[in-house]
């Protein structure tokens, strides 16, 4: 009950950092790749800052500055997970950037605005939807991470990695404390995955 229980934790946290990363990183990437420049560049170099950090440090790092808890492990995952979608977001807007149809609403007049909700974005979204279908899951893991750590919900919010980490010190008498909860998130993170495959099947067909 307290494996179910804590996947409203879990899955609630997992769902903020993947909507940060993905909102903030998407809007990062989409504006750096259709301005093009300086302006790129310096947009770029912060993601490969961002980048050369481990995901898991950096979020130690943010959640010890904000403070311990569900929702500042979850705005610490979203940060180190905005720089992927940034860069995924980037190279499609590069790419559809330079496409005809683009070009014939310049040439047409179109705002930029409007080029960019119209034609850009809907066209550029693709591979960026299935990353962040693959990024809960990624998310699942760091979360569970945190939380085993000590840097998620404090005791005794059900969360999965918190329940990994009680149930650690009676493995010889009562295993399953910590191997139910583990397997869960064995299951929810490759149930996730095979979501995003058929996702990604999806818009191939498309």
């Amino acid at each position: 009950s307290r494996v179910v229980y804590g996947a409203a934790l879990s899955l609630g946290s997992t769902t903020v950092a993947v909507m940060i990363g993905l909102f903030v990183g998407s809007a990062i990437g989409l504006s750096a790749g259709y301005i093009g420049g300086q302006f790129e560049d310096i947009l770029m170099r912060m993601v490969d800052v961002l980048l050369a950090i481990p995901s898991l440090l950096l979020s130690m790092a943010i959640v010890t500055v904000l403070g311990f808890g569900s929702i500042n492990a979850a705005i610490a995952i979203g940060v180190g997970a905005l720089a992927i979608f940034a860069r995924v977001m980037r190279s499609e807007v590069v790419r559809v950037r330079e496409s005809t149809y683009v070009e014939a609403a310049v040439a047409s007049g179109v705002g930029d605005i409007s080029i960019l909700l119209r034609h850009v974005l809907p066209n550029s979204s693709g591979p960026v939807v299935v990353l962040a279908v693959l990024e809960f899951g990624s998310a699942i893991l760091t979360i569970s991470a945190l939380s085993f750590l000590g840097f998620g919900a404090a005791p005794p919010a059900p969360e999965w990695g918190t329940l990994i980490s009680e149930g650690r010190d009676y493995l010889a008498t009562s295993w399953w404390l910590t191997t139910l909860p583990g397997l869960v998130v064995v299951a929810a993170v490759l149930s996730v995955n095979r979501i995003a495959s058929f996702i990604d099947k999806g818009w191939g067909r498309k």
